[in-house]
């Protein structure tokens, strides 16, 4: 028999000893279904990459438990929000976000602020498009332009050209406001619960015009049915075929940019160890091969962020999203 004797020696290696037989606890991880809201309709680009994620998920067994995808599209987003926010403390919620982040609460007065929620990870941005109907004779965004201004969309009444847009207020109708005030034009503009059905329209000649995210026409445009005539940011996408597309600064003299977030946040509350968890399976997500074919394909620009400088962003912009709303009349009064 081994006897421990009180000495410095002895006590220390009982103590190596209690600590051996003390089991470790597991790191946390999911343990029913986690529920991933969408706050955008099917087909869009929020829509996409949420089942991206879950599919990918699926795929490489990154987590333990399904991911179950749930759109709550009303309200321009607000329903999914609201939703979300009743779930205070609750580790299997996320809501994966747009810019309707900031512009919901900020155009409708509803209650509800990115504050509410727990800020998980920030994956990419995304940018837009100044698409028209490929069967249109308009070339360029100069061309277009100048049919808008001249009132040329002839089978409309008045000829006053209709831009599809995601949502009233949303960030389709204030690119289309700064565009507007620019150039001095007018367009009819037509809200539509998501980008798909934006550029479905588009397709079905029912707009005249959109100013869709890349991923939300891209299918599109490579069956020939629409034509992407300006990109809205400071330099063009260097990916493949959407090099050719100047932005519009090139095509019509104007410094029109901007860029949408695609990120994730928790529940609010979650706890900081299921926080810790969703970033680095977000991160997985992130470095696999399908995620990143995907950024390429929809000319997403990759911006992984956590933390710090994923507040600092969010902080920014809902500040920015604040001044570009104020200025094209779209705060709530």
């Amino acid at each position: 028999m081994t006897h421990l004797t009180r000495t410095p020696l002895g006590w220390l290696t009982l103590l190596v000893l209690l600590v051996a037989a003390t089991p470790v606890q597991a790191a946390w991880e999911p343990t029913k279904p986690i529920e991933f809201v969408i706050p955008a309709g099917t087909g869009g680009g929020a829509d996409q990459m949420a089942r991206l994620i879950a599919g990918i998920a699926e795929k490489h067994k990154l987590t333990p438990r399904p991911i179950i995808v749930v759109n709550k599209a009303g309200g321009a987003g607000a329903e999914g929000f609201l939703h979300v926010k009743g779930k205070k403390g609750d580790a299997h919620t996320i809501i994966i976000t747009l810019s309707n982040l900031f512009t919901t609460p900020l155009h409708t007065g509803v209650p509800f602020s990115w504050h509410d929620l727990t800020p998980i990870a920030r994956l990419a941005l995304d940018q837009f498009i100044l698409w028209v109907n490929a069967e249109t004779p308009y070339k360029t965004a100069r061309e277009y332009i100048n049919a808008v201004k001249g009132k040329q969309c002839k089978e409309r009444e008045g000829g006053q050209c209709i831009m599809g847009g995601t949502g009233s207020a949303q960030e389709d109708q204030i690119i289309t406001i700064q565009l507007e005030q620019a150039l001095g034009l007018k367009f009819t503009y037509v809200p539509f619960k998501g980008g798909g059905e934006v550029c479905v329209n588009l397709v079905g000649k029912h707009v005249d015009s959109t100013v869709n995210n890349p991923i939300e026409c891209v299918s599109h445009w490579r069956a020939g049915r629409v034509r992407p005539l300006a990109v809205f940011d400071t330099a063009r996408i260097p990916e493949a075929d959407w090099k050719d597309i100047p932005t519009v600064k090139e095509a019509l003299g104007v410094d029109i940019h901007y860029l949408m977030l695609r990120g994730i946040f928790g529940a609010p509350d979650m706890p900081k160890e299921a926080v810790e968890w969703y970033v680095g399976f977000l991160k997985k997500i992130y470095d696999t091969p399908d995620f990143k074919d995907y950024l390429k394909q929809g000319a997403l620009k990759p911006a992984f962020a956590t933390g710090a400088e994923y507040v600092k962003w969010v902080e920014e912009n809902e500040k920015l999203h604040r001044e570009l709303m104020a200025k094209g009349g779209l705060l709530k009064k």
